[in-house]
């Protein structure tokens, strides 16, 4: 073979290559629309008519944003006085003292599921975490307890509160005890996780000393992750407080709770002051965590406050479906 036919060869080679990955591209592309259509068919989308109700949902977005005018300056800051009066009215941030609501007011309940169930869902994340591990329940015994986190895991918080219901009747009580479950499988596993990178060195060092297992765990295992299962912890009692938000939306009370009335009420300028309220609640929670996090954690830094608001809407969906 000549070296003209290689080079043809090679030619038709690249140029078949090329038309494969065309067609596989366009395949592809085709297949994906195909799902996205029936997805949307799936969804009703085409039968919800969405034209039709656009006006509608044009004159909710004037009675969710009541400071905006028509006018220059466009501006009207007495429409900020009705976001206000219903914070207050319905005690939001500040429930007084002596009264029924919590002195942080409907916040506070938020604020209370989320922190109440970590903290009663930590002893038996950390307990299933260190049988969990490897290095401490020999294999397969540890995947006994790593299924058990697998299997809370597997079903969100807000399923997890409709099975509590029974139990606890429909408030915060319920949405509490469905926080506390969720904290056991998703701290359970952030636990288990970081004991299998832990050094070797002390371990040995303890089972040199005639230490027993307990000992040896404790002095040798624990000890090399104090800090971040600190910080795990104040991370998952951050996502907490967003899932305790979405609870409320299903009747766990709190700010969650007052934004599903107000929606059914259709009442949108007061849903905006309460989403204002989770706003505030939920990045003055996150600040707290990082900060402290960041602290702990040689080499992570804090995000800042517009980092933060630019990443609320994802969090909050992320939480939703935990």
């Amino acid at each position: 073979m000549s070296y003209s036919d290689r080079v043809r060869d090679r030619y038709e080679e690249i140029v078949l290559a090329r038309r494969v990955r065309a067609l596989v591209l366009t395949v592809g592309v085709v297949a994906l629309a195909g799902v996205f259509y029936y997805a949307l068919i799936s969804v009703g989308f085409f039968a919800a008519n969405i034209p039709e109700y656009l006006p509608n949902f044009l004159n909710a977005l004037r009675d969710f944003f009541p400071f905006l005018a028509p006018s220059f300056p466009f501006i009207d800051p007495s429409g900020f006085l009705d976001y206000w009066a219903f914070i207050q009215e319905r005690n939001l941030i500040w429930g007084g003292f002596g009264g029924d609501v919590p002195l942080l007011g409907e916040a506070g309940i938020t604020l209370a599921m989320g922190f109440a169930g970590t903290v009663m869902g930590f002893p038996l994340a950390l307990l299933f975490g260190i049988l969990g591990s490897g290095r401490v329940t020999p294999f397969p015994f540890n995947f006994i307890f790593r299924g058990i986190m697998s299997s809370i895991r597997a079903i969100p918080a807000l399923v997890w509160g409709l099975i509590y219901i029974p139990l606890g009747g429909i408030g915060p009580v319920t949405a509490t005890l469905a926080i506390a479950t969720d904290t056991i499988g998703n701290l359970g596993r952030l636990f288990t996780d970081e004991l299998e990178e832990i050094e070797d060195g002390p371990i040995e060092a303890m089972e040199t000393t005639g230490a027993n297992k307990p000992q040896t765990i404790t002095f040798g295992m624990l000890s090399q992750v104090t800090t971040p299962f600190i910080a795990w912890t104040l991370y998952i009692f951050e996502i907490n407080v967003r899932i305790a938000v979405s609870l409320g939306i299903i009747g766990g009370g709190g700010l969650g709770n007052v934004l599903s009335v107000q929606q059914g009420l259709f009442a949108f300028t007061n849903m905006m002051a309460t989403i204002l309220v989770i706003l505030v609640l939920i990045i003055s929670v996150e600040i707290f965590s990082q900060r402290i996090r960041s602290a702990l954690r040689e080499g992570d830094e804090a995000q800042g406050i517009v980092a933060l608001l630019l990443g609320f809407p994802q969090r909050m969906a992320e939480a939703a479906l935990k």
